[in-house]
């Protein structure tokens, strides 16, 4: 089946360099694209993309804000954003991912990076490779706290759940998950399919920050 892929950015050159890379791509098809946040909101609506490549910084709307109302509307909650950043270490990435973005992909990522990171978010497999979301991982936790506690995440898990919970927010796949814990990654991928649905989150992003967030894994954890 092929991926379904929109993209909003304020830069015309940038939309045209990834819409050609996407044509390249026989997995993959064209779905519009939106220069300001707003056309991008209603692009979604419209469209209902599989994967929405976000800018953050465009003009009328933000690319936080925009994700912020795909990701909460009923009728977009199926669209998986995928943040457009400059640097790895953004100021914004953060809040873009705290509104429901599934990840992030700089902007000078080579074309088979892209594609991987479009394939990855569409699949909900993973954030990103484990050392892109280490790093993201550890420049989060050494910011001031950023959100309560959540009691939900030592309670409502199993001790098998808590297990992969930290390796998700460690960043490891399925298939490593299972490797580790000597399980198959059917089982691996049926853990995580449950801490999400206990959770009420929608992908494995929002589960690294909330295990972040909540203090439950802490950055030497």
């Amino acid at each position: 089946m092929r991926v379904r892929v929109a993209i909003a950015d304020d830069q015309s050159l940038v939309r045209d360099g990834f819409r050609v890379q996407l044509g390249l791509a026989g997995d993959m098809e064209f779905a519009g694209e939106a220069s300001t946040g707003e056309q991008a909101v209603a692009l979604a609506r419209r469209e209902r993309p599989d994967v929405l490549l976000m800018d953050v910084r465009m003009p009328v709307l933000d690319g936080i804000e925009a994700t912020r109302r795909i990701t909460a509307d009923p009728r977009t909650s199926g669209v998986r954003v995928l943040v457009l950043t400059t640097f790895d270490i953004d100021q914004y990435v953060f809040a873009a991912l705290r509104a429901g973005a599934s990840g992030f992909l700089l902007k000078d990522a080579t074309p088979e990076d892209l594609l991987a990171a479009i394939r990855i978010v569409a699949a909900g497999e993973a954030l990103l490779a484990p050392a892109a979301t280490r790093h993201l991982v550890a420049e989060f936790v050494s910011r001031p706290a950023v959100g309560r506690p959540d009691a939900r995440l030592a309670a409502e898990l199993t001790g098998r759940e808590r297990e992969v919970l930290v390796l998700i927010a460690q960043g490891l796949s399925n298939a490593e998950i299972a490797g580790r814990l000597v399980v198959s990654p059917a089982t691996a991928k049926t853990h995580a399919s449950r801490i999400l649905a206990k959770l009420g989150l929608r992908d494995r992003a929002q589960l690294v920050i909330a295990a972040y967030e909540s203090g439950l894994i802490t950055p030497g954890g």
